[in-house]
């Protein structure tokens, strides 16, 4: 009897049809496997996206202005909105939003790391300034070296004095000067310098054109029986001659550089000359789109001229005018809403809408009629600026601005609306629109917008000399900061620039 094999036991067609089977549940299996592994994958993503989105970063909170050329944006928050570990109400906001203490160690521990990483006194901005004729800055005050080839004062013992009165608003360039001067002495002690000057340009963020230009243009821009043209004319003609000639211009085209021209009619011919460097300016209404902008230019403040109200604890029952303008009501084309308002608020018992001027006390009074006042106007006259909105801040009067075309000072890192009302033109001159919208802001959120100015205020001041104290968040500082945030943009237009010449052997 023959051995029979297990094979043998299946015929041909049923050992095809077994092996088929296998083959078929093998399949089965291993495509379950794959949309098992794919819906794993894209559930783990799923929950990554939604932990990420969710989770805010508290780091940003705090009250600071970016420092060095090549450090990340960081937006000036309201202090209302910055982490305290020591306050209850940040506390219970956690516990509500967070799920508990365990959530607010975990923000402790994020901010004691970011401490570690960043650095206490970020890199100052550096800035190489030209050692330009006297004529061209302190010259213009009245101050004369004491010997020949000396072009600065010693600001250590003799700071030349400003005149003040009206030429203070724009007089930005003076207190940008007197702080490079300043940071290059042993005196200097500050941790938190925002710009230092270097002797070498190759070391150098930007150069700085120490022109005093505004003061030159309220000075000097009247043209005198003897002259052919002004003095004011002269000298720009003579800083586009001295400027161009330079090697760091040539080396950069212009773009490096940063110059000054606050008053809205400083540089009148200058500037269609020196338009690829950096302006400082009050706003852009008398200058063309390719001679000035937003993107390229940095807007500074103006100088309050009132006094800043120290010590404020008025409130709002204290500040019994609702609404405040006094200044000038008929201006040009681009002022028409000034008068269209006085038409409309003059009447109105809780409104002071009247005309003023510097003279007799007209600024002290503008100071006691603000700091008396819950809101102050801010409206367009013949530029889109003006001091008064900054008058407005140092008396810690909420500033109701209407200027369609303002572009204001830090606002990449600074949020007016915190503390600041807009208004259309287009709606401020509707009846009833205007009084009805200040009117139904009431005391919680006036006083919240209030406390939020008392702690800006100091951003917008200028002074000299700078102290440890200040913060580093005073206005010449803020300013500097500014110029820094530009920086890298300047840098990548240099290089553009430099694509088809040989800097390096001009």
């Amino acid at each position: 009897m023959k051995d029979l094999s297990p094979i043998s036991c299946f015929s041909l067609p049923e050992m095809l049809e077994r092996s088929n089977t296998r083959y078929h549940g093998r399949m089965f299996i291993t495509r379950i496997s794959m949309i098992f592994l794919l819906i794993s994958i894209l559930t783990v993503l799923s929950w990554f996206l939604i932990l990420s989105s969710t989770t805010s970063n508290r780091v940003l909170d705090h009250i600071s202005v970016s420092g060095p050329t090549d450090s990340p944006l960081t937006i000036i928050r309201s202090s209302n909105n910055s982490p305290d570990a020591e306050s209850p109400h940040f506390r219970n906001r956690e516990d509500e939003n967070r799920g508990g203490a365990k959530k607010t160690e975990e923000v402790k521990e994020t901010l004691q790391c970011n401490q570690k990483v960043s650095p206490i006194s970020p890199r100052p901005l550096k800035v190489y300034m030209y050692d330009m004729s006297p004529e061209f800055h302190f010259g213009l005050l009245g101050w004369k070296p004491e010997r020949n080839g000396v072009v600065w004062p010693d600001v250590r013992v003799n700071v030349p004095h400003h005149p003040g009165g009206l030429n203070l608003q724009h007089s930005v360039e003076y207190w940008l000067t007197l702080d490079l001067l300043f940071s290059e002495l042993p005196e200097d002690t500050r941790t938190s310098r925002a710009a230092i000057r270097v002797k070498n340009y190759t070391e150098a963020d930007v150069v700085f054109v120490p022109f005093f230009s505004s003061l030159s243009y309220n000075r000097f821009s009247k043209v005198t029986q003897k002259q052919k043209q002004s003095r004011d004319r002269e000298l720009q003609d003579k800083v586009v001659k001295f400027v161009t000639a330079q090697k760091e211009w040539k080396h950069s085209g212009g773009k490096d550089h940063v110059i000054m021209a606050h008053h809205p009619n400083s540089m009148s011919t200058a500037r269609h000359k020196l338009y690829p460097a950096m302006f400082v300016v009050a706003d852009f209404g008398r200058y063309s789109p390719r001679v000035a902008n937003v993107d390229k230019d940095i807007v500074a403040p103006y100088k309050h001229l009132v006094p800043s109200y120290v010590n404020d604890t008025s409130g709002f029952d204290a500040r019994p005018v609702l609404l405040y303008f006094q200044g000038a009501i008929y201006r040009k084309a681009g002022g028409f809403v000034r008068q269209e308002l006085y038409y409309l608020l003059k009447e109105e018992k809780d409104v002071h809408f009247s005309f003023g001027s510097v003279q007799n006390h007209g600024i002290s009074k503008a100071g006691e009629g603000m700091r008396s006042s819950k809101f102050c106007l801010n409206i367009a006259g013949d530029t889109p600026s003006s001091n008064r909105l900054f008058d407005a801040i140092a008396s810690h009067c909420i500033p109701v601005i209407i200027s369609d075309e303002i572009e204001l000072p830090y606002e990449d890192v600074l949020n007016y609306n915190e503390f600041c009302i807009f208004v259309r033109a287009s709606d401020a001159v509707k009846k009833g629109f205007l009084l009805g919208l200040v009117r139904s802001i009431g005391r919680e959120e006036w006083n919240k917008m209030w406390r939020r100015l008392k702690e800006v205020e100091r951003y917008f001041d200028l002074r000299f000399p700078g102290k440890d104290g200040d913060g580093g968040d005073y206005g010449v500082q803020m300013i500097w900061k500014a110029v820094a945030r530009k920086a890298p943009l300047v840098k990548m237009k240099v290089h553009r620039f430099q694509r088809f010449t040989r800097p390096f052997l001009i």
